[in-house]
C-alpha cells in the first residue's frame, strides 16, 4: 500500500514526443502483464485524461459513464441521505471525484487507485478522505472493512482475472455489503470503437475474448483492455460469492451532445455504451462456486 506524495506540476509523466507510436493488437496478456502496462499508461496519461474529460467529471460528482448517469439519480449505491456514516471503497478512483461526493454526503470513502499520478490529481482538487495506491486484486484491507465498494469504469475493464478482484471486494465487504461497479457494455466490442457512423457496423465477434493490447516496438504491452460477455460478467459475480440484483444499461440523455472516444450521441441513441452492475454479498454460498457448472468455451 503506498499514499501519493503532493502533487507537481513538472512532474506530469507523460510520452515523449520522440517515442514510437505503440502498435494496437489482439493477443493473450496474463495479470502480471496487464496489471503493470496499465500501470504505467495512467501514470503517462493521468494529465491529458484530466484536462480532457475533468469538466465533464467535475472534481464531486459521481458519474457512472460518458453518459453522465449521475449518483444523485441513479440511487444505485441507496439513497443518498442512507450513505452517512458508510464505509466506502472506490476502486479506480482516478482524481476521486466519486469519493468526494460520497463524502459531502457524509459517508467515509476510501479511494484506491493503481495509479500514483491519478491519485496525485487527487491531491491538487483536495479532500479529507484516504487514498491508496494498490492493484485491485490485492486489496490492503482487513476482512469486513466496507459497506460499499464502487467502481465507475475502475479496474475490471483492465484486469485479466476479474475473479480475483470480485473476490477481493467479497472479502473486504460486510454482510449485506453492496458492490456496484460500471464498464464499457459488452456488445461495444463488436464494433469499431469510433464515434461516427463507422461504429455502427459490426466489425469482429462478440465472442473473441482475445485482448487488446497496445504494445511498443520490442512487443511489450503498454495498454491492455479485457473483454467478458455479458454472460461472462454474470459468471464472475455469482462464482466470487456476490449476487447480482440489477444491470443498468443508461440511456444516452438528450442533454449530452460531447464524445468520448467511441461513445456519441449518435452510437447511443442505437446500441448500449455502459453496462453497470448492482451486485450483493451472497451469504448463502462461498466464493468459487461455479453457476451452470462449466466455463464458456474460449475463456
Amino acid at each position: 500500500m503506498q499514499e501519493p506524495d503532493s502533487f507537481d506540476l513538472e512532474d506530469t509523466g507523460s510520452q515523449s514526443g520522440t517515442e514510437a507510436e505503440p502498435e494496437a493488437t489482439r493477443r493473450a496478456a496474463g495479470v502480471a502483464e496487464s496489471s503493470r502496462a496499465n500501470r504505467g499508461w495512467w501514470d503517462r496519461n493521468a494529465d491529458e485524461y484530466q484536462v480532457e474529460h475533468g469538466t465533464f467529471l467535475g472534481d464531486d460528482r459521481f458519474v457512472w459513464g460518458p453518459e453522465g448517469l449521475d449518483e444523485v439519480e441513479a440511487e444505485l449505491l441507496g439513497p443518498p441521505e442512507e450513505l452517512k456514516g458508510k464505509d466506502v471503497l472506490e476502486i479506480g478512483a482516478g482524481a476521486a471525484q466519486c469519493s468526494r461526493w460520497l463524502a459531502a454526503q457524509g459517508a467515509r470513502p476510501v479511494a484506491l487507485d493503481i495509479s500514483h499520478r491519478q491519485l496525485q490529481h487527487a491531491l491538487r482538487i483536495g479532500g479529507s478522505f484516504p487514498l491508496v495506491c494498490a492493484d485491485a486484486g490485492e486489496l490492503p484491507f482487513a476482512d469486513a472493512s466496507f459497506d460499499l465498494v464502487c467502481s465507475a469504469y475502475g479496474a475490471l475493464p483492465f484486469v485479466a482475472d476479474p475473479r480475483q478482484v470480485l473476490r477481493e471486494v467479497r472479502r473486504v465487504l460486510r454482510p449485506g455489503g453492496r458492490l456496484v461497479f460500471s464498464v464499457t457494455h459488452p456488445i461495444r466490442w463488436a464494433f469499431p470503437d469510433e464515434p461516427g457512423p463507422e461504429g455502427l457496423s459490426v466489425s469482429s465477434s462478440y465472442f473473441d475474448r482475445t485482448p487488446y493490447v497496445e504494445q511498443d516496438e520490442d512487443g511489450r504491452a503498454v495498454y491492455v483492455e479485457h473483454h467478458r460477455t455479458l454472460g461472462d460478467r454474470v459468471r464472475d459475480i455469482a462464482s466470487s460469492g456476490l449476487r447480482l440484483v440489477d444491470l443498468v444499461e443508461p440511456e444516452w440523455p438528450a442533454w449530452n451532445t460531447s464524445e468520448w472516444g467511441g461513445w456519441s450521441p449518435l452510437r447511443g441513441a442505437l446500441i448500449p455504451g455502459t453496462a453497470i452492475f448492482v451486485c450483493e454479498r451472497n451469504e448463502m454460498g462461498s466464493p468459487g462456486r461455479r453457476l451452470g457448472g462449466t466455463e464458456p468455451h474460449g475463456l
